[in-house]
């Protein structure tokens, strides 16, 4: 009797999926979060030692720390809509791999531009983590109880990464800032090892050949976005930023018109009609505008005006990081009384009332002034986290909870970009370091209030 064909559709619907492990799913998907945040914050306390071995001038410091934010908001949202329709599990797994090598090929590097490639194919690995991260959370998690779980832990690794990223880098930095790097790359390379004994395979019903028109466009028109903010901070007039604004909104139109013409679009245009998708999106910038923006340069302004070791930055930061993932690994106890959209608008109003807590700590010299702020706005970070995956993926239907994370997460890392340079370009442009942080920190507390507005105007409907 000839065996039946296993490469026809009928045959490979009878062959049983693998068994969902929620547990191991859980455990899998919020360590390798934690690497590629780890990842993503190894330069914040590193940047001056970085900057000297590298040779990197003033002008280009920005590009150190915006490489990996450049790579996940060009791909985030083609990593998701990949996830969902071709296998949430294999981008996980090649995401992953790929974030090891690249990050331990940015120890190798030599120059300030092969440092910045490594980072921004950093953040492109990354991208694929995160967005499908989440898709498989909402598969292995079908109940709207565990996905609150589920949600909140995954956000509180998210803050667990951004705490211990630091700590490694600058425990390693003692020795060579380059080991943190391969240290890091040898753990992406062990979760995906253990993800391909792990994790089960799923995606979204609707199938359908890979949106290239698409992904090209968008991913070109953020990377233009992008280059033009990190640019920007040596002059918003200068022909080249022009020219890549321009560039980046004639991208933005062509993406539209192609995703109204798609089969298989990588985003409904009918969800930008949607309250919670916006507030999701609006979320994901102003949390990248005021909060990243903000913390991934402050580490480096502590080393250079008032002396600290990047060891002793990395400790003082532990406070405003570590109270971020406690808080977030609680925050679930707050579903059914304090809505996501709310427990955002209070996350921005506790980080702006930290923030400006810290006034004047740079001017008098004494980083103790730091320690009230920095308690305050990591229990609002702790609150953004913990919110943010949740609302990401309940704005959009089930079967595009990748899809939904890539969104809400590409807003949040170009916001990044965008609130990097701008602290960048205030602190430095000031007459003293001291007068420039208090006016980022202000600037900070007033992007802070604006997305706690946001969240309040943003209506939930069913």
């Amino acid at each position: 009797m000839t065996p039946p064909d296993v490469t026809t559709p009928a045959a490979r619907q009878a062959v049983p999926p693998a068994p969902v492990r929620p547990g191991a799913t859980l455990a899998v998907t919020s360590a390798a979060t934690a690497v590629a945040l780890m990842t993503y914050t190894a330069p914040m306390v590193t940047l001056p030692a970085t900057a000297a071995s590298l040779h990197t001038p003033l002008s280009a410091q920005a590009w150190l720390l915006n490489g990996t934010p450049l790579g996940l908001a060009a791909l985030l949202l083609v990593a998701g809509s990949l996830a969902d329709d071709h296998g949430r599990r294999r981008v996980f797994l090649g995401g992953t791999l790929a974030l090891g090598l690249t990050t331990a090929l940015g120890a190798l590097a030599s120059s300030t531009w092969l440092f910045t490639l490594s980072r921004i194919a950093q953040g492109a690995a990354s991208a694929a983590v995160l967005a499908s991260s989440l898709g498989l959370l909402v598969h292995a998690y079908p109940t709207a109880a565990g996905r609150v779980r589920a949600t909140g832990v995954w956000g509180a690794f998210v803050s667990g990464g951004i705490a211990t990223g630091p700590l490694v880098a600058g425990a390693l930095a003692t020795w060579d800032w380059r080991a943190a790097y391969a240290v890091l790359g040898a753990a992406a390379l062990l979760v995906a090892l253990l993800g391909t004994r792990t994790l089960s395979e799923s995606r979204a019903p609707r199938g359908g050949r890979p949106d290239i028109a698409g992904a090209l466009t968008f991913g070109a028109a953020l990377v233009s976005l992008v280059a033009a903010l990190t640019l920007g901070r040596d002059g918003w007039l200068r022909a080249p930023v022009g020219l890549l604004v321009a560039a980046a909104a004639l991208l933005v139109l062509v993406f539209v018109l192609v995703e109204r013409r798609a089969a298989t679009p990588m985003i409904d245009p009918g969800l930008l009609r949607r309250a919670p998708f916006l507030a999701s999106s609006a979320g994901g910038l102003f949390t990248g505008l005021a909060v990243i923006g903000l913390f991934s340069f402050l580490p480096a302004i502590l080393q250079q005006s008032l002396g600290m070791s990047a060891m002793n930055t990395a400790w003082l930061f532990l406070l405003w990081s570590g109270l971020s993932f406690a808080v977030a690994l609680q925050a679930r106890r707050l579903a059914g009384r304090v809505s996501p959209r709310h427990q955002l608008a209070l996350g921005f109003a506790l980080h702006a009332a930290g923030v400006l807590a810290m006034l004047g700590a740079i001017g008098a010299g004494s980083w103790t002034r730091l320690l009230p702020g920095l308690v305050v706005a990591g229990v609002g970070s702790g609150l953004l986290n913990a919110a943010l995956p949740l609302v990401a993926v309940e704005s959009v239907p089930a079967a595009r909870a990748a899809m939904g994370s890539g969104a809400n997460q590409t807003f949040r890392y170009i916001g990044s970009c965008a609130g990097v340079a701008l602290t960048i370009a205030i602190v430095t442009s000031s007459d003293t370091p001291a007068r420039g942080t208090d006016l980022a920190l202000a600037v900070s507390a007033g992007l802070a209030a604006a997305g706690a507005l946001g969240m309040l105007v943003f209506r939930e409907r069913a």
